[in-house]
């Protein structure tokens, strides 16, 4: 009998997968490091593939429904004969390009072998759901299987892959030779992973991060940037960026044309952006408070040389729950005034079965990392990046095994994945309040934590905010990020990008494909707000600029020059610490 009642949630389901089936994330749709929901950092992404006691609940599982179990390998068996007998109709998804070359296709070996591999990697994805497991046990047992799964591609074996076994032929076995050298160097150091890119495909400040500005402000914790204003008007109220506090600014201003602070500036907006310091074991006590107290002390150095009584914030992932818990502590002063706008990209404020990261974080786990961090005095960036690239195995670790190591090429440049490459560490109390906030899902209560001394309380906080998030997003899902609607007391409106958790971000008008989703009110759900969304074609880069002339002022005659008498200029962007390593 059909359950009628799973079918809304079913429809749902279909509809956000038909909206971001033509945004399937790629190899430039990075893990970026959501630096509170991995407890494993510290030991080591392998450690993610035992299931330990998530494994055990996954065979009980199996074990109370034996007819599931038998119907699922006896499917699994019909399949495989009809592939040995090259009647299987299975085939890869149009879109899964590791599988374009036609000999998989053509060639009744290779097209039994993809076969086989699609059939089993389908059954044993099946017994997962077949256990009945609950949100946690079903997230951790799925990534496991899935490890598994993409290992085992036949694409990753050089016996197995026509286009490594053409390019064996074609140089002689030199690739391999080539792709030995490039293996011994990657594993050599953290990160353990295959390179994305050459350590000098780009210079920062050359290539990347090449916006106009002078730092205006330098303190142990961060510096201040204040970019040069591309019009001959702005508006009166500037805007402060956080960024994230576990990679480097630079991600907001790639490449000319692929910055989204050149983008602001030149929409008349004056930009303001934080850039952290690279922490190391001499500031292990750097926690909320510490980097709280930075956010106030930009926002009022950024008032002071606007000669303003506001400012507008835009805040990014683990940014954007800093400046969250900011807000929440100016409201509790009586000072929320001093925000015009409040924007948050890419960021989960309730944790609450918030994807893959969530549901691997547990309480030993957590308590087991802050331990080893505080011995250290920091989380090491490089292995928080080693960690997210095992959570998208196939686009960031084994596209990049065929290409480096078994083709024999060299990463393609592409800006992104240079940022990615170039992480931040953490301070060890940092980690411990992130921790801390995400399993208790302290956001989500009043006076669940605190910022400043202030109780924080995300409904006090009614300034008019406009939260972005994308629809491919695997570690801030966008459903999770939908949820910060809910968390307000003012207006918000919610945008759903195209594509993933930085692809989102990066998300220049001009692309003929780019569109994003919106709509007039926030429903309860996720699932209720997309059944109202509709579509808009282009970038919500040009929609947030329009959102933000509202809120920001009038125009005024741009400034003659960066900084003020208290706030004199210390050099030019990109600043030092965007380059300590």
């Amino acid at each position: 009998m059909t359950d009628l009642s799973a079918r809304p949630a079913r429809e749902a389901d279909q509809r956000m997968r038909e909206a971001g089936a033509a945004d399937a994330p790629g190899p430039g749709e990075l893990a970026t490091p959501l630096d509170l929901l991995l407890a494993d950092a510290t030991r080591g992404p392998l450690r993610r593939l035992l299931p330990g006691m998530s494994g055990v609940r996954f065979g009980v599982g199996l074990a109370r429904h034996p007819r599931r179990v038998v119907v699922r390998v006896a499917g699994l068996g019909a399949e495989l004969a009809k592939v040995q007998v090259g009647r299987s109709e299975l085939a890869p998804h149009p879109k899964d390009r590791r599988f374009s070359d036609e000999a998989w296709e053509k060639n009744p070996f290779f097209r039994r072998t993809l076969q086989s591999y699609l059939a089993t990697g389908a059954a044993l994805r099946g017994l997962v759901a077949d256990a009945g497991l609950d949100h946690g046990d079903g997230q951790r047992m799925g990534f496991v299987v899935d490890n598994l799964v993409e290992a085992s591609a036949p694409t990753n074996n050089p016996a197995l892959n026509p286009k490594v076994l053409k390019r064996v032929i074609d140089t002689g076995g030199g690739n391999l030779v080539a792709g030995g050298r490039r293996f011994v160097r990657d594993f050599a150091t953290a990160p353990r992973v295959p390179s994305m890119v050459e350590a000098d495909a780009f210079e920062v400040g050359e290539d990347i991060a090449v916006t106009p500005g002078e730092v205006v402000l330098r303190t142990d914790v961060f510096e201040l940037i204040q970019y040069t204003p591309q019009t001959t008007k702005v508006r009166s109220v500037p805007l402060l960026i956080v960024p994230p506090t576990i990679n480097k600014y630079y991600v907001i201003d790639l490449a000319p044309d692929r910055s989204l602070v050149e983008h602001l500036v030149r929409a008349g907006q004056q930009v303001y952006c934080i850039s952290w310091r690279n922490p190391d074991a001499r500031h292990a006590d750097w926690g909320l408070d510490t980097y709280g107290q930075a956010i106030v002390e930009a926002m009022g150095a950024a008032q002071d040389i606007a000669r303003q009584e506001q400012v507008a914030i835009l805040g990014i992932c683990s940014g954007g729950m800093l400046a969250s818990m900011v807000m929440a502590h100016l409201a509790a002063t009586g000072d929320l005034d001093r925000v015009a706008a409040f924007s948050l990209a890419v960021t989960v404020l309730d944790q609450f079965e918030a994807g893959l990261p969530s549901a691997l974080l547990s309480h030993k786990g957590a308590a087991a990392s802050t331990r080893a961090s505080r011995e250290k005095g920091y989380l090491d960036g490089a292995a928080l990046a080693e960690i997210f690239a095992w959570l998208r195995p196939n686009d960031l670790i084994w596209n990049y095994w065929v290409n480096n190591y078994l083709m024999g090429h060299a990463p393609k440049a592409f800006d992104i994945l240079y940022w990615n490459a170039d992480p931040v560490r953490m301070t060890a109390a940092m980690h411990r309040d992130f921790m801390d906030l995400a399993i208790r899902n302290a956001l989500t209560e009043p006076d669940g934590s605190t910022m400043l001394g202030s109780p924080v309380d995300l409904a006090k906080v009614d300034t008019d905010a406009y939260v972005v998030a994308g629809i491919a997003d695997h570690l801030c899902k966008w459903e999770s990020c939908y949820r910060t609607t809910q968390l307000f007391g003012g207006e918000t409106r919610f945008v759903l990008s195209t594509s993933g958790h930085i692809a989102a971000m990066v998300n220049p008008p001009g692309n003929e494909k780019a569109s994003f989703q919106t709509a007039e009110d926030n429903p309860d759900t996720a699932e209720a707000w997309l059944t109202g969304a509709r579509k808009v074609r282009g970038s919500w880069w040009e929609d947030y600029a329009a959102w933000l002339a509202e809120r920001t002022g009038p125009e005024r005659n741009r400034p003659r020059r960066h900084g003020s008498a208290r706030y004199e200029p210390v050099g030019a962007a990109p600043g030092a610490y965007v380059h300590d390593r």
